[in-house]
C-alpha cells in the first residue's frame, strides 16, 4: 500500500499524487491518502475530488501501520540499519529529482511535495486521463474555452496573495516581477501568430492595472477560489503558456496535450537562492 500526504493547494497536491500514483503502478499495490492536514490546519482544503483519480482515503490504522509507529522500538532499529528510501516512512529531502524514491518498498508513507515530472514521466498518460474534471464546464467557461480553442491562446498566470501579503512566504517565494512577464511576451510574440492572451490571477485587480499587452487580452475573473479546477481545465486548454512560480501554473502548462507548446518559465523559483530548483522545469521549456 502506498499512503501519500496531501499538503498544500491543488498543484502541490497533483505532483504528490502523481508520485504516489507511479509508485502504486510500480508495484501493483494500492494507494490511498493521508488527508489529516487539511483537517488539523484549516488552511488548505483537498482539491483532488474534482478530477478523475483513484481516489482512496487511509485510515488511522493504515496510516500508523505503514508509517511504522507500532512497535516504537522497531521503528528506531530500521532506520539504523535500512536507507531511506527503503524505510516504510519517507520524508523529502530537498527539492531535486531522487531516483532512489523509485526504488521504494510497496509499503510505505510519502511526505513530501515531490516537484518533478522525472518522478512520473513515464505513465504521463495516464496522469493525463486521470487529471481531467468530472464535470462539464459550465455556460461561462464554455464560451471562454470556445475562445481560447478559436485563437492562438497563451495562458499568462500571475501568483500573489500569500506571497505578498505573508511576510516569510514573500521572503522564501517572492513573486515574477513585470520585467519577467515583459520578457516572456515578447519570446511569445516572435514565435506565435498573432497571440491572444488570457489571463489569470488570484488577484486579477493587480493584472488588469498593472499588465499592459499590445495585444488582445483576456481576464479570467468568474472562477473563484472554490472553481480553482476550472482556471486550470481553461488553462490547459490554450496553446502556449507563460506560468508563475506556482505549481498551479505548472500543472497548466503540462496537461496541455499540444506538441508544439511554448511554456515559459521563471528561472528563479524561490527568493531563496540555496534552493535548488532545477529539476522542476521540463527541459523543452524556456526559462527566463
Amino acid at each position: 500500500m502506498i499512503i501519500v500526504k496531501l499538503m498544500g493547494g491543488l498543484g502541490n497536491q497533483m505532483f504528490q499524487y502523481a508520485l504516489a500514483r507511479k509508485l502504486s503502478l510500480l508495484h501493483d499495490v494500492s494507494l490511498k491518502f493521508d488527508v489529516s492536514q487539511f483537517e488539523a490546519r484549516k488552511i488548505r482544503k483537498y482539491s483532488l475530488n474534482h478530477f478523475n483519480v483513484i481516489e482512496n482515503f487511509a485510515a488511522e490504522d493504515d496510516i500508523v501501520r505503514i508509517k511504522g509507529l507500532e512497535p516504537i522500538s522497531f521503528r528506531k532499529i530500521a532506520e539504523k540499519i535500512l536507507p531511506y528510501y527503503k524505510r516504510s516512512y519517507i520524508c523529502e529531502r530537498n527539492c531535486n529529482f531522487d531516483l532512489n524514491i523509485l526504488r521504494s518498498p510497496e509499503n510505505v508513507y510519502l511526505n513530501g511535495f515531490w516537484q518533478s515530472e522525472y518522478y512520473f514521466e513515464d505513465v504521463k498518460d495516464i496522469l493525463l486521463r486521470e487529471f481531467t474534471i468530472k464535470t462539464k464546464q459550465d455556460s461561462v467557461n464554455e464560451q471562454i474555452s470556445a475562445l481560447i480553442k478559436s485563437v492562438n491562446g497563451v495562458s499568462l498566470h500571475i501568483r500573489r496573495t500569500d506571497y505578498v501579503t505573508d511576510a516569510n512566504v514573500s521572503q522564501f517565494h517572492g513573486t515574477c516581477d513585470l520585467s519577467y512577464y515583459e520578457r516572456a511576451v515578447k519570446i511569445i510574440a516572435r514565435e506565435v501568430l498573432s497571440p491572444h492572451f488570457f489571463v489569470f490571477s488570484d488577484d486579477i485587480a493587480w493584472a488588469k492595472k498593472n499588465l499592459r499587452l499590445k495585444y488582445p487580452t483576456e481576464f479570467i475573473s468568474h472562477n473563484d477560489s472554490t472553481k480553482d479546477f476550472e482556471d486550470l481545465r481553461l488553462m490547459s486548454e490554450c496553446d502556449h503558456h507563460i506560468i508563475a512560480n506556482s505549481t498551479f501554473s505548472w500543472w497548466g502548462a503540462w496537461l496541455n496535450k499540444k506538441d508544439d507548446k511554448i511554456v515559459i518559465a521563471p528561472d528563479r523559483w524561490f527568493n531563496d537562492e540555496r534552493v535548488n530548483t532545477k529539476d522542476l522545469i521540463p527541459n523543452k521549456w524556456i526559462r527566463v
